[in-house]
C-alpha cells in the first residue's frame, strides 16, 4: 500500500496510530516516513520510521542506493559533469551491525556523499548513524542525496517532489507562462483541507492579536503585512512548511515566531533603582533595589514545577536569587540547531 503513494491520481495511506511528538521532534519523524517509504519503492524494502536507522546503519542498502546514483548518472552521460568515479561503490552486504565492516560501510557512503558535493554543514560522521549521536545530519544527507539523484531522473521522496513543485510555480511567477495543472491531492486519514488544518494551528494562538499567516493561494501564505511568503504541504498526517532549503512543521515553526507559544516573547523586564546614601566616614554607600514581578502563588502545601526536581523551599520562603530561577524566569524557547537553515537544508 505504501508503494502507491508515489502514483499519479488520489491515494489514500493507512491509517497509523498517532504518536505524541515535541513539535521539535515531529519533522524528523516526518522526514523518516517519508525517506522510509521512497526506500521501500526503490528496493522492495519494508522499512517503517521505528526500524529506518536500524536497517540503514549497516551502510549496505545506502552503498547499493550510492551505487544506483553512479548508474543513473552513467546513463545521463553526467559522471564527468558531476565529477564523479566512474567505479562503483565497494561495500560488504554480509556485515553485522556495529562491527567495524558496518562502519567501513558507512565511511564509504560518506566519501560518496562527498564526491556528490554536498556541502560540509549537511554531511554526517559515521558515529552519527552507527552510535545515534546524530540522527538529524544523517537524515538531512540522505534527503540530500535523494535530491541530487532526482536531477538525474530517479525517484525522489514526496518532500523532494514538493520542493520540485515549489521551485515550479516560483519560476513560474517570474515568467508569463501558462501555470501546470495543479497536481492530485493525496489524500490521508484526516480528511480536513490544508487550509482548514492551517487554520486549525494559528486557533490555537492567545495573543490578543492573532498571529498573522494570510492565505494568498493554496499552499502559499504570507506573514503579517510582510512579504515573507512560505509555502505549506501536508505529507500524511504532517503539515510541513518550507523554510530556508529545507522543512519544519508548521506546529513547530509557530512555536519559534508565535509570541504566545515562545516564551521568551513575553519576557518581563526588571526595572532597578540605585540611591546613594552617606556612609560612614564621609564616603557614599550604594543600595540597589530591584523592581521585580510578583513571583506566581501555588495552592497552600504544594511547590513550583521546578522546585519539586530540585528540593527547593516553598514559595514564600524563596530569595530573590531562587527566584531568578523559577520556570516563569526561564525562556521555553528553544534554540537548537534543528531552527537553523543556513542554507543547509535544516528547518529555520
Amino acid at each position: 500500500m505504501c508503494s502507491t503513494a508515489y502514483e499519479l491520481g488520489a491515494v489514500r495511506l493507512e491509517i497509523r496510530p498517532l504518536r505524541p511528538f515535541k513539535s521539535s521532534e515531529e519533522y524528523l519523524w516526518a522526514m523518516k516516513e517519508d525517506l522510509a517509504e521512497w526506500m521501500n519503492t526503490l528496493y522492495g524494502l519494508k522499512l517503517t520510521p521505528e526500524t529506518f536507522l536500524d536497517s540503514l546503519d549497516d551502510g549496505t542498502i545506502l552503498c547499493r542506493h550510492a551505487n544506483k546514483v553512479l548508474e543513473a548518472a552513467r546513463s545521463e552521460g553526467r559522471l564527468a559533469s558531476l565529477k564523479l568515479p566512474d567505479r562503483d561503490v565497494v561495500y560488504r552486504s554480509d556485515v553485522q551491525r556495529g562491527t567495524f565492516q558496518a562502519r567501513d560501510n558507512v565511511s564509504n557512503f560518506i566519501a560518496f556523499c562527498r564526491a556528490l558535493n554536498i556541502k560540509e554543514c549537511l554531511l554526517f560522521e559515521t558515529e552519527d548513524l552507527v552510535m545515534r549521536k546524530n540522527e538529524r545530519s544523517f537524515i538531512l544527507c540522505l534527503l540530500e542525496v535523494a535530491r541530487r539523484g532526482a536531477r538525474l531522473g530517479m525517484l525522489a521522496p514526496l518532500l523532494v517532489q514538493f520542493e520540485q513543485e515549489i521551485d515550479a510555480e516560483l519560476e513560474q511567477c517570474d515568467s508569463d507562462e501558462e501555470p501546470p495543472p495543479p497536481r492530485p491531492q493525496i489524500i490521508t486519514n484526516d480528511l480536513r483541507s490544508l487550509h482548514e488544518r492551517v487554520v486549525d494551528l494559528l486557533n490555537r494562538c492567545t495573543c490578543p492579536s492573532q498571529f498573522p499567516m494570510i492565505r494568498v493561494a493554496d499552499g502559499k501564505y504570507r506573514i503579517g503585512d510582510t512579504k515573507v511568503l512560505i509555502f505549506v504541504r501536508i505529507l500524511r498526517s504532517h503539515v510541513m512548511v518550507r523554510v530556508g532549503g529545507g522543512w519544519d512543521t508548521l506546529e513547530h515553526y509557530l512555536d519559534k515566531h508565535d509570541p504566545c507559544r515562545c516564551r521568551s516573547g513575553h519576557r518581563t523586564s526588571t526595572s532597578a533603582k540605585l540611591t546613594m546614601t552617606p556612609g560612614k566616614g564621609g564616603s557614599p554607600s550604594m543600595q540597589v533595589t530591584y523592581n521585580r514581578p510578583p513571583a506566581p502563588s501555588y495552592p497552600y502545601g504544594s511547590t513550583s514545577p521546578l522546585m519539586s526536581h530540585r528540593g527547593l523551599p516553598h514559595n514564600n520562603s524563596l530569595t530573590d536569587h531562587d527566584r531568578d530561577l523559577t520556570p516563569s524566569r526561564i525562556s521555553h524557547c528553544s534554540d537548537d540547531s534543528t531552527s537553523s537553515s543556513g542554507g543547509c537544508g535544516a528547518p529555520a
